[in-house]
């Protein structure tokens, strides 16, 4: 099995519209090491969600890894957690006011 070290997606959601960033492809096995969210706005604040959805299921309470937490304007979150992931498992992201923008970073087992 083959580890390939890759940016796994980026995501600018629209405001309060939870998005997914990134879906384990079929067949694979990811570590996610760490979710970016920055808030781009100048002078507005945004509040986020993180949430990581087994099997592509229908996105629930439970699923959610970080939720409400608020971003000033021009701040950064960085979480690290090593998520472990299977196939068709899923990254949803989510932006109050639309301000801020997602990166996923991981390793792709194949």
């Amino acid at each position: 099995m083959a580890t390939t070290y890759k940016v796994l997606g980026h995501s600018a959601p629209s405001a309060a519209t939870a998005t997914d960033v990134y879906t384990v492809p079929a067949a694979t096995e990811t570590i996610i090491s760490t979710v970016n969210a920055v808030n781009t706005h100048a002078s507005t604040a945004d509040v986020i969600r993180i949430a990581v959805r087994p099997n592509a299921a229908v996105l629930a309470n439970q699923h959610y890894v970080v939720y409400g937490l608020s971003l000033s304007a021009g701040a950064t979150f960085t979480y690290t957690a090593g998520i472990t992931a299977d196939a068709t498992d899923v990254v949803t992201v989510y932006s109050t006011n639309g301000t801020s923008s997602f990166s996923v970073f991981g390793s792709e087992i194949a």
